[in-house]
């Protein structure tokens, strides 16, 4: 196929051929950022995380007086203890994915201007087990150091050892091990690194931007209990979970008269996190598909009146011998170069419009991969949109077309 002919055709058809052309460029450039978002969304339903989540179901109590939680946090530990089903209990300030996060400053050297923030987590007795974290290096806290861990004045731990997560400890100590390491917290603590734990999500993620720093900078430290730490943490065969929930609410209901008392599995905690990225996933799906339809409907358009208009070319042509595939050729080609300069002009308006959202609000950079892959989308397109306009030109009988107007 001749590249010259269509070329030229084109240039007497300025106006079909741009807004095919402005088209096929705006539908690429939302093409590949949506398709990007889409992904870094079902990225994040999938995140990992370092801990048994299957059977975790937390009861969260709310109101108790201060003045009596040295003598109710006991008894309720014992209450949960002595529910059938129930392998361990224990209290935490926090857990993933609950938007309550306790977040504190750590350096790896004292003195640091700039610490790191970090998400903490206080945890009782048990609490390893109970939350299921898995140990990969040194040793989780001893009974000693559970016990006599306390609260400071200003959230902090007043013990003298932490466990942190895997990516933690690479950010903190990237060249060094970091099992032994010291850390130094902005107010002059300092914890020994004494075990290193596979990564648990922080409290509360930037779901909204796709930046994912931080996701994984925990620290866990030990605690006696105190008031303060109101979530209850329990650890049961997923198939207990439900039963264990209903029991355990009740019996601190019971006991706790004025409190509010809730419970919800872990599993519910993740899926009522993340639901409005599923819902976002769902949008944005609909909005491609829906943006696809509107462009290849916009083509058939166009192609289908660019052919009328140039019926009596189409009947030359075949009056001179040209046979059908050759026509039907000619219209794909034609689409093809229009295309292409379409997708050149998107992947550009694509490349700038993740760099401003990179620069303004903090979206992740989009692989470069996304650019040939929303390119090879628009091309499929494209053939096929024009394909019936094609068939439809190459039907047309030399002398119907030599008659028309």
């Amino acid at each position: 196929m001749e590249i010259i002919p269509i070329l030229s055709s084109l240039r007497k058809h300025r106006i079909p051929s741009l807004l095919i052309v402005l088209e096929i460029a705006l539908a690429c450039a939302v093409l590949c950022n949506a398709m990007f978002m889409i992904s870094q969304r079902i990225d994040d339903l999938r995140l990992s995380n370092g801990m048994d989540e299957s059977g975790v179901s937390v009861i969260t109590v709310e109101g108790t007086a201060p003045d009596q939680a040295a003598n109710a946090i006991p008894r309720d530990l014992a209450a949960l203890r002595a529910i059938p089903g129930v392998q361990a209990v224990a209290l935490t300030n926090s857990l993933p994915l609950t938007d309550n996060a306790w977040e504190n400053g750590f350096s790896p050297r004292p003195g640091e201007q700039h610490p790191v923030n970090t998400s903490a987590y206080f945890l009782t007795q048990s609490g390893d087990r109970t939350l299921g974290l898995k140990l990969l290096r040194g040793r989780l806290f001893s009974d000693d150091e559970y016990a006599n861990g306390k609260l400071s004045s200003n959230f902090t731990a007043v013990g003298h050892v932490v466990v942190i997560t895997q990516s933690y400890a690479a950010r903190m100590w990237p060249a060094l091990d970091a099992l032994g390491q010291t850390l130094y917290s902005a107010s002059g603590d300092s914890y020994q690194v004494v075990g290193i734990v596979a990564d648990v999500i922080a409290p509360s993620l930037n779901i909204n931007t796709g930046n994912r720093n931080g996701a994984y900078w925990c620290a866990f430290f030990p605690m006696a209990p105190v008031d303060g730490l109101n979530n209850f943490v329990v650890r049961s065969a997923p198939g207990d979970r439900d039963r264990i929930i209903r029991e355990a609410t009740q019996a601190l209901a019971t006991m706790e008269p004025a409190a509010v008392v809730k419970g919800r599995t872990f599993t519910a905690i993740r899926d009522a996190y993340f639901a409005g990225i599923s819902n976002m996933i769902w949008m944005l799906s609909l909005v491609c598909a829906v943006m696809l339809v509107v462009t290849a409907f916009g083509i058939v358009g166009l192609s289908s009146f660019w052919v009328r208009q140039r019926r009596r070319q189409i009947g030359v042509r075949r009056a001179l011998g040209a046979c059908r595939m050759q026509i039907l050729g000619y219209f794909q080609t034609e689409n093809f170069l229009l295309t292409t300069i379409g997708v050149l002009v998107g992947m550009g308006l694509a490349y700038a419009a993740n760099n401003y959202l990179f620069e303004h609000y903090e979206m992740s950079r989009m692989p470069w991969f996304y650019l040939p892959a929303s390119a090879v989308a628009m091309w499929v397109l494209g053939q096929l949109s024009v394909l019936g306009p094609a068939i439809s030109a190459s039907s047309v009988a030399p002398i119907v077309a030599m008659r028309s107007n």
